[in-house]
């Protein structure tokens, strides 16, 4: 038990996340996506929703101020346009975490499947809403 840290991140993960440099990318999914098949390391948080996992994620995770859109998002129904209210919610919640607005980059459903074989590694919920994938892309931390 470590105080001050989102009991949701596991050592297993929080040794993930600091081992991961800029730029790396972590895939947080939903019950629907197949993980395993990714050959990545997966970390299963059970029933744990999408934006549980995002709030504890985004606690400790800073998102890569250097590139445009250090969070995907799935697309919806071939509609790039169209989004579902988790995606919605995880969107603002990223941008109040960054304390900046953030704008989602779109990944075809067949072609985020291709994107995520760069993953570094796949944070796994039991949550049933659809088009519940993402991708987070890692910054760094300045000292100030």
């Amino acid at each position: 038990m470590l105080k001050g840290i989102d009991p949701l991140l596991s050592g297993d993960l929080l040794k993930i996340l600091d081992d991961m440099g800029h730029g790396d990318r972590l895939l947080l999914v939903d019950r629907n996506y197949p993980a395993a098949a990714s050959g990545k390391p997966v970390i299963r948080l059970g029933e744990a929703s999408i934006l549980r996992a995002a709030r504890a994620l985004l606690s400790v995770f800073p998102l890569d101020g250097f590139v445009e859109h250090p969070l995907e998002r799935m697309e919806v129904d071939d509609d790039p346009d169209r989004t579902t209210p988790v995606q919605d919610e995880l969107l603002a919640l990223a941008s109040e975490r960054e304390g900046r607005p953030l704008h989602y980059g779109v990944i075809p459903r067949l072609e985020f499947y291709d994107r995520a074989k760069d993953a570094y590694a796949v944070v796994h919920t039991l949550d049933a809403q659809p088009y519940g994938c993402f991708i987070l892309r890692k910054g760094v931390i300045f000292e100030t």
